[in-house]
């Protein structure tokens, strides 16, 4: 850690990595202490006269609306949000917004959805950091004059093919276009013309003039603007030309007085021409240094999951999952459906470390942050996710009445007393897992079977005497016997010594349930390697249905209310679906590890 006393202490707190030493570097270097800020994005004039800019550092997370936020993305927010709070910073939230057939307002609502409830505010110091790229597109056109009025960017009318063929490949140097010597007042001129709507889609692109024979291939003289007729979800139709977002980006950067702009390792290769427009254009007096620096890190690659965007969508058009908030889907939205917390993403983002190095995080890490998270706060609750009926056959001599309802109570966390009991009961017929009989026991079953004694969890031991069939041979119903005397939290509970404990619901005041049974979606831990095609290696196990019964006190579960499932896992109150009279829970995850592929 750095000694600069000024770095704020809850940095402490937090795992090092190289993106919190390069702050802390910065923080006691002073790299950015010389900073303006006008209080809103702006140029070099704009910012020089603001005040000294109140953000000791400030990170972005930049989305383009064009789908739903995975997993991957939420990294991306807990990193970007958490180094501006622990260093007294600011984190804007902007919308990559520079292509405009492929962007809706859907997309954009999603993603505030979602960085709120991830746990995250744009706002710092009583000030809204919430923008649109597409908001400097009178900027980025003054600046692309800037570049070709000073012989940096050319108009360049080669075919899409013909540019394609020019750029060369690892092995061999691009050839400079033929309209590549134009002059600066040609090529303003045809600038000019695109802008005006003058000439077709693809006729035409602005490109900038850097090196044809570059070993990287991303400074062959890069495209920066092209013609697009489209209309436009911020601006509408009052631009033809767009810039790309290898431009865009750097430039929104530097408007916003980014100081660390931190994103994944395939934008590597881009950031030279990121510090050769920046360079520029400060040079050219447009924006304001000291400039934003990129950073990049290995992004999270979880096993049993597929992020691009591409192949959700084609999850979702296809009827393979049921919409972008599936819960068998990474994105954000299906997550918080399945049941996971902010907090458990949060937990998993700071688990998988931040670094250079690659590699895949397997599905199970996730799964082992939600039961961390949600062990000390989930209440508890039982539920028979596969009944059969349990009769006991002496209930009405123990208790002199059939209809009796013996009352019984449970935690509703077992490490946290002061929640108090749930309170339930048991009468004469109650609902079992089909699974805790056996007509033959296997070697080490400790649960019923005929003449064996277990204990109905909260309530009494009984002992099994047989079953009912149907003329199919299937069991429709268990028999036993309560042995009197044994109930729990009674002197009498250790009178009789079992192995075994079965869960139970009372079939006079259990409620009937829809649990969904949730899985992976893949039964591969990688499904879109080598050029695997994802769709074949979809798990056909990934979700099943369950009618079941569960205890009286989840009549009032609401939407997004988590529960531990005693035995069975954890589980959610599906936030669209389930309501009174109607309950239907997804189950997040297991209790352990159970997953073997199929």
């Amino acid at each position: 850690m750095s000694d600069d006393k000024s770095i704020p202490s809850g940095a402490d707190t937090k795992p090092s990595n190289f993106l919190r030493q390069i702050v802390e570097r910065d923080l006691a270097q002073g790299t950015y202490a010389s900073r303006r800020f006008g209080g809103s994005p702006g140029d070099a004039a704009h910012h020089a006269a603001g005040q000294p800019d109140p953000a000791r550092i400030r990170t972005r997370f930049p989305p383009e609306p064009n789908g739903y936020l995975h997993i991957g993305h939420a990294k991306s927010i807990c990193l970007n949000f958490g180094l501006a709070r622990d260093y007294g910073g600011a984190c804007h939230l902007r919308f990559d917004d520079t292509n405009p057939e492929k962007e809706e307002q859907e997309y954009v609502d999603a993603i505030l959805d979602a960085v709120k409830w991830l746990g995250f505010d744009w706002t710092s110091q009583g000030t809204n950091h919430l923008y649109h790229a597409s908001n400097y597109f009178d900027f980025m056109y003054r600046a692309a004059e800037a570049l070709v009025g000073a012989g940096l960017a050319y108009v360049d009318e080669q075919t899409p093919d013909e540019m394609r063929a020019n750029r060369g490949d690892f092995g061999k140097p691009g050839v400079n276009s033929p309209f590549r010597d134009r002059t600066p007042a040609e090529n303003l001129a045809r600038l000019r013309e695109m802008r005006d709507g003058q000439h077709a889609d693809g006729a035409m692109v602005l490109r900038a003039k850097i090196d044809m024979a570059s070993p990287n291939i991303n400074l062959r003289d890069p495209a920066i603007y092209r013609i697009r007729r489209a209309t436009h979800h911020n601006t509408g139709d009052t631009w033809c030309i767009y810039p790309m977002y290898t431009y865009a980006h750097p430039i929104e950067d530097a408007l916003e007085n980014i100081t660390h702009s931190i994103c994944t390792l395939e934008f590597e290769d881009q950031r030279p021409f990121y510090d050769w427009l920046l360079d520029h254009l400060a040079t050219l007096g447009l924006l304001a240094q000291p400039r934003p620096h990129q950073y990049e890190f290995a992004r999270l690659n979880l096993t049993y999951i597929v992020t691009s965007k591409r192949k959700l969508r084609q999850l979702v058009a296809d009827g393979h999952v049921d919409g972008w908030d599936d819960p068998r889907l990474p994105t954000i939205v299906g997550l918080r459906r399945r049941g996971y917390t902010p907090e458990s993403l949060q937990l998993l983002a700071e688990r998988s470390g931040v670094s250079k190095a690659g590699g895949w995080l397997d599905y199970s890490a996730l799964e082992i942050a939600l039961r961390d998270d949600l062990d000390a706060k989930a209440a508890r609750a039982c539920v028979v996710l596969d009944p059969v009926k349990l009769k006991l056959t002496n209930f009405a001599d123990v208790f002199g009445s059939e209809s009796h309802q013996e009352p019984c109570h449970a935690p509703v966390h077992p490490g946290h007393p002061e929640r108090g009991h749930r309170d339930f009961v048991l009468t004469n017929e109650v609902w079992i897992e089909r699974e805790d009989f056996l007509e033959v026991p296997t070697k080490g079953y400790h649960r019923l079977y005929p003449g064996n004694k277990a204990r109905l969890k909260y309530g009494y031991v009984i002992e099994c005497t047989g079953c009912e069939k149907d003329d199919a041979g299937q069991v429709t119903a268990v028999l036993a016997t309560l042995v009197p005397d044994t109930k729990s939290g009674t002197p009498g509970a250790d009178a009789v010594k079992v192995k075994g404990v079965v869960t139970w619901v009372s079939v006079a005041t259990g409620l009937p349930a829809e649990v969904r049974l949730f899985d992976r979606l893949f039964t591969v831990p990688q499904p879109d390697a080598g050029g695997t095609d994802f769709l074949t290696v979809l798990n056909p196990n990934s979700k099943k249905v369950a009618q079941a019964f569960v205890e009286p006190s989840l009549a009032t579960a609401n939407g997004d209310d988590k529960f531990q499932f005693e035995r069975h896992g954890y589980f959610v109150a599906d936030r669209h679906d389930s309501a009174p009279g109607r309950l239907v829970f997804n189950r997040t995850t297991t209790l352990k590890d159970t997953w073997a592929s199929k």
